[in-house]
């Protein structure tokens, strides 16, 4: 019996198959990234996004393809990392926009839902660029919809969108210049498809592995527990926690109620969705924050646990690393009042050297990250969540970066939260010399704005394979010298390849020149690299040792 409607539990079924079919092919995908760089992280980003959604699903057994389509999509919008994650959040968001409060869905209704994503990951992307991932989505959106209602079987409607989603992907090297020269297709739309394939193949009945894929996707680590401080602590009090329903969701103000709440204790967190409201608190009087929770609703459960009273046992099981876990399963890290500041800055960045240097500049909180690890939007929602001040500034220091950043900053409450457009370490590091705390937070983000567009940035890294970049010959394991994002040189010598850099950016306007080293990057290198710039009196140069991976240098110019 063909399928003509898609339920919650078959849509259920394709996101896993889905995510597991694209976690097989997630290193091919990554190998086609544009520059043959090994950072290529389309394939991983993709994967970390789909798999959040496929947990998010894992053990939901709710036949209403709306109420399904909706756990995944919030699940992928916050395990989403980098700008193809991002985009493909987007895309199944808006699927889930179209089919809510829907039990099933036909083929017309699917193909409309489908056409709703990619609009949707359109207008999420600023200056959206044909040739990607989005003109597949779009492409193969079409065709679903101009055929869906003469053909009504789920099955032979995949084999033809397959086959226009495979040849919209041959012709984004025509699209877009870029990929013709280096001779590979859009690493987005690949990926793109084989998450289809793992849909189309649920449709058909083929089963996911599904212990498998749970072992496999995405993990988050729970906070490790802070020993010291817990031991150090005066006072412990009861670890209290509840979970309720809100009789009048309309009517409640998460923002109001965490102010009621804050001076009874700390450790907070307080989660809202939709009508349900999960709170966790360390406080001295429990009785009061059960209190203040029933007068918005009846409990679903609660829990209080003395603290001060486990505090022997706690010491007695304590690990002997910080990679082993406390059997006991209680988080009692005591988290100090902070004064509450006007401005906080967030950056990412990698390499230890770059990360004291980022927070020397007045960097509060460093996301780990960077071309090989993109942090998710959850990632950044936490970070603000943790920073105590009125106004945040993301630094994504990526531009693979930049829109998971702009989409946190639309999710935090209660602060106000911009993105700097800093797309480079070296344009954000020259951005932080014009922050001023005394300005207001539009001021700044103007001026820092403004001085990035006078940043050049150079980079060097090694070929992974042999290619051709914008006229230039690479050779695997070449050192690339790279020019505000085109390949400028590629020479067997690093020091080498450093100097064309500092050829091509350096010029009679140069000022300042900011050369980060990464990792095992010898001395005397260095050393004459600062000295090929010494007969120029009016250059002032500045040497940090950032100790990155992947780009051996990170070169500023001003």
């Amino acid at each position: 019996m063909q399928t003509v409607l898609i339920d919650g539990r078959l849509l259920r079924r394709m996101v896993l198959n889905g995510s597991s079919q694209l976690r097989g092919n997630m290193d091919r995908i990554n190998e086609l990234n544009v520059f043959p760089v090994p950072d290529g992280d389309t394939g991983s980003n993709m994967y970390a996004t789909m798999s959040a959604g496929a947990k998010a699903v894992q053990t939901v057994d709710d036949p209403s393809v709306g109420n399904v389509a909706r756990i995944v999509a919030r699940g992928m919008l916050m395990g989403a990392r980098g700008n193809s994650g991002v985009i493909l959040s987007q895309l199944f968001s808006g699927l889930a926009a179209a089919l809510k409060g829907t039990d099933a869905a036909d083929s017309e209704l699917f193909a409309k839902a489908l056409r709703q994503g990619v609009e949707q990951a359109y207008s999420a992307v600023i200056n959206p660029v044909e040739g990607t991932m989005l003109t597949v989505a779009r492409e193969g959106a079409d065709v679903f919809l101009s055929i869906a209602k003469e053909i009504k079987e789920f099955p032979r409607l995949f084999e033809l969108y397959l086959e226009e989603l495979n040849a919209s992907l041959q012709r984004t090297p025509d699209l877009l210049p870029i990929l013709k020269e280096v001779g590979v297709i859009d690493s987005g739309g690949a990926g793109y498809i084989e998450i289809v394939v793992g849909m189309a193949r649920a449709l058909n009945g083929e089963a996911v592995d599904e212990a498998k894929m749970a072992s496999d996707g995405a993990n988050y680590e729970k906070p490790k527990m802070n020993m010291d401080a817990f031991k150090d602590a005066p006072e412990f009090g009861y670890c209290t926690e509840f979970i309720m329903q809100i009789d009048k969701p309309s009517d409640f103000s998460l923002k109001d109620f965490i102010e009621m709440i804050t001076p009874l204790g700390n450790s907070l967190v307080a989660v809202q969705d939709e009508n349900i409201l999960k709170v966790h608190i360390h406080t001295q009087t429990p009785g009061d924050a059960l209190n203040l929770g029933q007068r918005f609703g009846s409990f679903i459960n609660l829990k209080i646990e003395n603290m001060s009273v486990q505090h022997t046992e706690v010491v007695m099981h304590e690990p002997t690393s910080e990679s082993e876990p406390c059997e006991c399963g209680h988080d009692h890290t005591i988290t100090a009042p902070k004064i509450k500041k006007k401005y906080a800055l967030i950056a990412v960045v990698n390499g230890e050297g770059l990360k004291d240097t980022f927070i020397e500049m007045g960097c509060d909180y460093i996301v780990e990250g960077g071309q090989t690890m993109n942090p998710s939007i959850e990632d950044f929602v936490k970070a603000c969540d943790q920073i105590h001040a009125d106004h945040i500034i993301i630094i994504p220091n990526n531009k693979n970066v930049l829109l998971a950043a702009e989409t946190a900053a639309k999710v935090v409450e209660n602060k106000t939260v911009r993105v700097l457009p800093a797309k480079t370490i070296a344009q954000g590091y020259a951005a932080l010399t014009m922050f001023d705390g005394t300005m207001d937070i539009d001021q700044n983000i103007n001026d820092m704005s403004a001085h990035i567009k006078n940043v050049k940035t150079g980079e060097i890294t090694y070929s992974i394979r042999d290619s051709v970049n914008n006229g230039v010959a690479i050779k695997k394991d070449d050192f690339m010298a790279i020019f505000d994002g085109t390949i400028v040189a590629s020479v067997a010598s690093r020091q080498e390849a450093a100097e064309c850099l500092l050829d091509a950016m350096v010029d009679d306007s140069t000022e300042i020149v900011t050369i980060m080293f990464g990792k095992d990057v010898p001395a005397e290198e260095i050393d004459a690299l600062v000295g090929k710039l010494a007969d120029r009196s009016s250059v002032e140069v500045e040497t940090i040792d950032g100790g990155q991976d992947i780009y051996s240098y990170i070169i500023s110019v001003e």
